[in-house]
């Protein structure tokens, strides 16, 4: 991961292959951001009309390379819009530093070091710029062939494009010996790897991760971070009843997993139990998935995926509150063994639900994790998972759904997804859409009305959670994987989506602020 620093240093007499500077979208064309005044001054003050001649207006994520002035130890100048020119007096906000610095990681791949004169008014601001380098400048390449060799055609270190991430990123205006600044820039550090360590989970193919590879990962983080950990094999799930997990595994060569995962903190005075949908690649079972729906189902673990990051994020960071984990893993296959339609599965909580469509799956796992999560009696209990394709119709594909059993705590959830730089959206639960799931058969079926799916997934989730117990559900299908082109600080492929909101819900929980 690119290595971080705080720096004091002027930018001209710095030595790095370039200096970011921020440009902002004014009303009369762009204008240089604060932090990069020696910069401008080295232009004579022209810095924003050169850019402009050179078609630069400062609007988010534009990226705009131009020679170093005279007797400046970097060779090149990068200036990166940072959107809309803030009111007098107010700074750039949170999610604005993220993204400029992420496109701007992005567009040095291959450089060594990088100077970011971007605007620090606080300690803060430093987390912020931290936290988009070491996003933007993220990159999997561990199945090219020219990163196995660690050389591309000329010669270079390559990451699978040729270019290796930038390697170093000095934050100019940063104050190294300052408590605050230095603790910002640590959080930002552990979160962003353990964010792109989600990210590697959901780009990695199923061949290689499959419900007893992902348990592998999570055992070996789970002993570097002292972490305890206890993994479910089908044995276990068979002795214990688990009839979700074991019904969607069921068609797979590759047997279903539950990962339990517990960080504890001797000062902690509350408990939140986090709850991932692991299924490692979806076909849809019987229910087959048709072709051009089932090319990216290797992402269809990104909820297991972020629970996991969330829960070493805040065991590396010491949170006072008590985190566990519970990945659900399964590969939904269809075949001989595989559940059938029609088919009735007991479940952990003891009640049956008919099966309906195999491709409703992630709620079947989801169940039996929750019930389990239950019984331990946390505080609250949030279970991410990319779970309708309703979701993504109603909220597309930038954004994802949060639904709830309590309008406060899906409020709270809400605030810390946005103030996470996740963007999020609150949903209802409609009692009218229970009765759609109402089965001759069993206690519930898995599919219930057409229109609002993503709602009736939600009320099926809702009758797994344990009485009493505060409960939000993330629906991430939109947002998961980005099968579109890089923006800011998010790339294509994984995304580590609703890692930073479970950080951040844990980091409040312990802070006395939420619950």
């Amino acid at each position: 991961m690119t290595a971080l620093t705080l720096s004091t240093a002027a930018a001209p007499g710095l030595r790095a292959d370039a200096i970011v500077i921020g440009v902002a979208k004014g009303a009369d064309g762009p204008s240089v951001a604060p932090g990069a005044e020696a910069v401008d001054k080295a232009y004579d003050g022209r810095l924003a009309g050169v850019l402009e001649t050179l078609g630069a207006s400062g609007a988010e994520g534009e990226v705009t390379k131009l020679p170093a002035p005279a007797g400046f130890k970097a060779p090149v100048v990068v200036a990166v819009g940072l959107g809309a020119e803030p009111e007098k007096d107010a700074g750039f906000d949170a999610e604005a530093l993220r993204r400029a610095a992420g496109a701007a990681a992005r567009a040095l791949a291959g450089a060594k070091k990088a100077a970011f004169a971007l605007p620090l008014a606080e300690a803060a601001d430093a987390g912020f710029v931290a936290e988009g380098v070491l996003l933007g400048a993220y990159s999997f390449d561990a199945y090219k062939e020219s990163a196995k060799d660690g050389k591309d055609t000329k010669g270079a270190r390559s990451k699978g494009n040729g270019k290796a991430p930038l390697a170093e990123a000095a934050l100019l205006g940063g104050k190294p010996r300052d408590k605050a600044f230095k603790a910002a820039v640590e959080r930002a550090a552990a979160v962003a790897e353990e964010l792109n360590r989600a990210r590697d989970l959901v780009n990695t193919p199923p061949n290689d991760l499959n419900p007893e590879a992902f348990a592998a990962v999570a055992q070996a983080a789970a002993k570097e971070h002292g972490i305890k950990v206890q993994v479910l094999d089908e044995k276990a799930l068979v002795k214990g009843g688990y009839g979700g997990i074991l019904g969607v595994g069921a068609g797979s060569a590759s047997g279903p997993r539950l990962v339990k995962l517990s960080y504890t903190s001797s000062k902690a005075k509350k408990s939140l139990a986090f709850v991932g949908k692991g299924i490692t690649y979806d076909s849809g079972g019987i229910s087959l998935k048709p072709a051009g729906h089932n090319e990216t189902m290797k992402c269809d673990m990104a909820g297991a995926a972020a629970v996991f990051a969330a829960v070493v994020a805040a065991a590396r960071l010491g949170l006072e509150v008590n985190v566990t984990g519970w990945l659900a893993l399964a590969e939904n296959m269809p075949s001989g063994s595989a559940t059938r339609p029609g088919d009735v599965l007991r479940m952990y909580s003891g009640k049956t639900v008919e099966v309906l469509n195999t491709d409703a799956e992630g709620r079947l796992v989801l169940a039996d994790a929750l019930w389990a999560a239950s019984q331990e009696k946390p505080d609250a209990i949030i279970d991410v998972a990319t779970l309708t394709g309703a979701m993504m119709l109603a909220l597309g594909s930038r954004t994802y759904g949060i639904m709830a059993n309590d309008d406060a705590f899906r409020s709270a959830v809400h605030e810390a997804a946005e103030e996470s730089g996740e963007p999020a959206w609150p949903m209802p639960l409609p009692e009218h859409l229970r009765k759609g799931m109402d089965s001759p058969t069993a206690d519930i079926a898995n599919m219930g009305e057409r229109m609002g799916g993503g709602l009736v997934a939600g009320l099926f989730l809702r009758e797994f959670v344990g009485e009493g117990i505060t409960w939000a559900h993330l629906d991430i299908a939109g947002p998961a994987f980005n099968e579109g082109g890089p923006f800011g600080y998010t790339p294509k492929g994984g995304t580590g989506t609703a890692v930073r909101t479970l950080v951040r819900v844990a980091e409040l929980t312990a802070a006395g602020e939420l619950g």
